[in-house]
């Protein structure tokens, strides 16, 4: 097999891992990028994919060491992928926006060994060689890592015909000026998170929490986005609504449903990670 063809069959492989690892497509992009440069001249890799997992790998800790969240404006969410309803689900739980919000909380050793081990399914030995690292150590990376996302997962499955509804019931209600109607589409202890990126939109520096405030902040947004094209979609398994004016997207919101109820919502504004909303 030659290198190209190669690099090709593996691609979907480092794009899930490395997305996973950096949760922007643009820096996913770059490190593809990288990855394919460090490999074009290597002929002699009697295990491609093994060889070029590392690159990915070992490319996205350097530049996940040097992202600078700290120096971000506002709330940092993870850039959107968004897909169709029809569209098949791809790893949706473990890449869910909840579950990527919580791996930016991890070390980006922490994160690779996540992703690597549980989403991945790469046993720990194999993780280890990938890192440098001994399997002991990842082994308690793995453990770190795994005890903070199952503390942040949902641990509820909903039927995607009653999240549907709901997402209409709180489209509705929202761009509808409708109080009554979306304090009844909200779980109490909603989250309302947004991710402006100094670029668009933010509702605040920090999350907004609980019904009435949510719901204030909006409807206040409501009130500026009169005539906007409404497009449901999903982003992994979970429900999404992408607002357009025009051509042009103007929010992603992602919502976490609990039954009958929002529980978080997660509004990307930041126009360099809606170029590729539809």
């Amino acid at each position: 097999m030659g290198g190209t063809d190669a690099f090709v069959e593996h691609r979907e492989l480092l794009f899930g891992i490395v997305y996973g690892m950096l949760g922007t497509v643009a820096d996913t992009e770059d490190v593809l990028q990288e990855t394919w440069l460090a490999w074009a001249p290597r002929r002699d890799v009697a295990n491609p994919r093994a060889y070029l997992v590392r690159i990915a790998v070992n490319q996205a800790l350097r530049r996940r060491s040097r992202a600078g969240r700290e120096t971000y404006p506002g709330q940092w969410l993870p850039e959107p992928l968004v897909a169709d309803a029809a569209d098949e689900v791809v790893r949706g739980e473990e890449f869910a926006t909840a579950v990527l919000v919580v791996l930016e909380t991890l070390t980006p050793a922490e994160r690779a060994v996540f992703v690597l081990h549980e989403v991945f399914g790469y046993a720990h030995p194999e993780v280890a060689a990938l890192l440098g690292r001994t399997p002991a150590a990842v082994r308690q990376l793995a453990h770190r890592a795994r005890e903070r996302v199952a503390a942040r997962r949902p641990r509820f499955t909903v039927d995607p015909r009653t999240r549907r509804r709901v997402t209409e019931r709180f489209v509705a209600a929202a761009l509808g000026g409708d109080l009554e109607a979306l304090l009844g589409v909200l779980a109490p202890d909603v989250v309302l998170r947004t991710d402006g990126g100094g670029k668009g939109p933010a509702t605040s520096p920090d999350p907004v929490r609980g019904r009435h405030a949510v719901a204030r902040v909006l409807l206040a947004v409501a009130e500026g986005v009169a005539g906007v094209d409404v497009r449901y979609r999903r982003v992994r398994d979970d429900p999404a609504v992408v607002l357009f004016a025009g051509r042009r997207p103007l929010a992603v919101l992602v919502l976490e449903v609990r039954g009958d109820r929002v529980e978080h919502i997660y509004s990307v504004t930041n126009p360099d990670k809606l170029t590729r909303a539809r």
